[in-house]
């Protein structure tokens, strides 16, 4: 529904803009938005996240940018970082980063000595964090972090010797069956990489024309940055940027098929961001032989000009109401769109435990960028992927009480919440900004299968069968778990890559379900799973998964196992 008040003040054509919004989906969709609630963890946790990444220690690394100006957290030690080409402060003793514990609710300043800001990362097999580029003189920096569980002194590292080939602000990462990880794209940068950069083959970049042909040639209207990259079970890569999708094998810089391109006016990339997942690869029924299918779906994203027109005039344009899913294993792959129950542009997607898919953060109107967006979507939505009719598959959720706007980021962690913040829609730090200041405050979802009515049907996981903890390809182990009330055909079990999030686009985020080969009481109350690790590297790339038994579609707490 196209909505447009002319020659108001923008405050108030905002304000009656998101009323009227809020009334059409309570037209729209009705009442019932049960499903799950909202606390907030932290009031402030002194930065934006911008960045989040979940570690295997459950703790998360959440950063933002050096040159937003003083953060409101301080260094620890009093100590502070000098650096001559920061553009906003030379000394700055604030931190920009920092280090949530989940179990402690309790977090401590990390030091960024380089801008990071829209820059990107991945986990490596070991379970450290690889993170690359940013800004200004973090263009074609590589930092790491390794998490310290026994002593929780562990910060940022800087890999002076070794630095990016090409400039990386706005580019994506994939890790690969190798160990590697593939750095795709970034403003200007139409290549792509590998890190670490530890052989003579990583040393180097590659040209990938893709990315220069999907830039839209209007000045800051690319439409192609932060490309989507999701790592097929037969070891390719699929790309996504703009509309346009590719088949690409990283190993012979070949593309390998052209995929139609997506239905709809709608671009999808940053600026007109849209979020994207590969949906969960069912692996049951495949006894190890068999590849899964493998199916994209990509939601939200603006229409031409939406940028232009937000940047320049301040008008803000609806955004797209659509999703498309494209099953990339079929012979003659078909876009399948379905409609959302409102406009969304930068939305997040975090695949839950259970197969489901939720949806949520940004907003109805306009683009990313500074101020280019009006209207924050507060009601996430469920999507499931497994149902037959498309009308049900979208349910609309509790609503969050903060906007989470440009700049937000979203991570499911091991107790099944989803962990949400950031949104800082402002060139610096801006508290009293109206109607959408620099969010510090840090929430989490807790989903419907979280409440107590189900905790009779939610399994307690006791002890993994394996040595430490460590699934081995093709392999079997067992898991033993608690249970008040067991119901016969009903416990599956999935494994969740950790993802790198930032500008909505989880990054290295997969679902596996494990082939289960047998169910058996062994106690009262107590049962044991016998399950088929994954197949190979390219099905789950080698580094730290979250196990979790889920029982009818209620999923225990995770552990922490290694797929190697």
């Amino acid at each position: 529904m196209a909505f447009k008040i002319k020659n108001l003040p923008s405050f108030f054509l905002i304000l009656l803009q998101s009323i009227f919004f809020q009334l059409v989906i309570t037209i729209e969709n009705g009442t019932n938005t049960k499903g799950g609630h909202w606390v907030e963890l932290k009031r402030s946790i002194g930065i934006s996240a911008m960045h989040m990444q979940l570690m295997y220690d459950n703790k998360v690394v959440i950063f933002d940018r050096t040159d937003f100006g003083p953060s409101n957290i301080s260094l620890s030690h009093h100590r502070c970082r000098f650096n001559p080409h920061d553009l906003a402060l030379k000394l700055d003793c604030t931190a920009h980063s920092v280090l949530y514990d989940l179990s402690h609710n309790t977090l401590r300043p990390l030091t960024l000595r380089t801008d990071a800001w829209c820059s990107s990362g991945a986990l490596t097999p070991d379970g450290s964090l690889l993170q690359t580029g940013g800004f200004n003189d973090g263009y074609t920096t590589l930092r790491s972090f390794t998490p310290c569980p026994q002593h929780n002194t562990c910060d940022w590292r800087e890999i002076r010797n070794h630095s990016l080939s090409n400039s990386r602000w706005y580019s994506s990462n994939q890790i690969l069956p190798s160990g590697k990880i593939i750095v795709v794209g970034g403003r200007n940068s139409f290549t792509y990489e590998f890190v670490p950069k530890n052989d003579v083959a990583s040393s180097s970049f590659h040209y990938l024309p893709f990315l220069k042909l999907t830039r839209d040639p209007n000045r800051g209207e690319e439409n192609n940055l932060y490309p989507f990259l999701h790592l097929l079970p037969d070891g390719n890569l699929f790309i996504f940027a703009n509309r346009n999708s590719i088949l690409f094998d990283y190993t012979t810089n070949k593309v390998l098929r052209n995929f139609p391109i997506i239905p709809g006016q709608e671009k999808r990339n940053y600026p007109s961001t849209a979020s994207s997942v590969l949906l969960p690869l069912n692996l049951t029924g495949l006894n190890g032989t068999r590849l899964p299918d493998a199916e994209i779906m990509i939601c939200g994203g603006a229409y031409p000009g939406a940028f232009s027109l937000a940047n320049t005039l301040k008008i803000f344009l609806e955004a797209s109401r659509t999703c498309g899913r494209l099953r990339v294993t079929d012979s003659k792959p078909v876009w399948v769109m379905e409609t959302m129950p409102t406009p969304r542009v930068m939305p997040d997607m975090v695949l839950l435990p259970n197969g489901n898919v939720i949806i949520l953060n940004g907003a109805m109107n306009g683009t990313a960028g500074w101020e280019n967006a009006a209207n924050p979507v507060l009601y996430p939505v469920l999507y499931r992927p497994g149902l037959v009719d498309q009308f049900p598959r979208f349910q609309l959720l509790a609503p969050a009480s903060t906007p989470r706007m440009y700049h937000s980021s979203a991570v499911l962690v091991p107790d099944g919440r989803v962990l949400v913040g950031g949104s800082n829609p402002h060139r610096v730090y801006n508290f009293r900004a109206n109607p959408y200041p620099t969010e510090l405050s840090l929430d989490a979802y807790y989903p419907e299968y979280l409440e107590t009515e189900f905790d009779s049907l939610r399994p307690s996981i006791v002890a993994v069968e394996a040595t430490n903890n460590t699934a081995s390809y093709g392999g079997m182990f067992a898991v033993n778990f608690l249970l008040r009330e067991y119901r016969v055909g009903g416990v599956g079990v999935t494994l969740v890559a950790p993802s790198f999030t930032t500008h909505s686009f989880a990054m290295n985020q997969r679902l596996l379900v494990l082939e289960v080969v047998g169910v058996e009481q062994v106690a009262p109350s107590g049962y044991r799973v016998v399950a088929r690790a994954p197949p190979s590297l390219a099905v789950a790339p080698p580094g730290f998964y979250m196990l979790f038994i889920v029982h009818v579609g209620v999923p225990s707490g995770a552990v922490w196992v290694q797929v190697k």
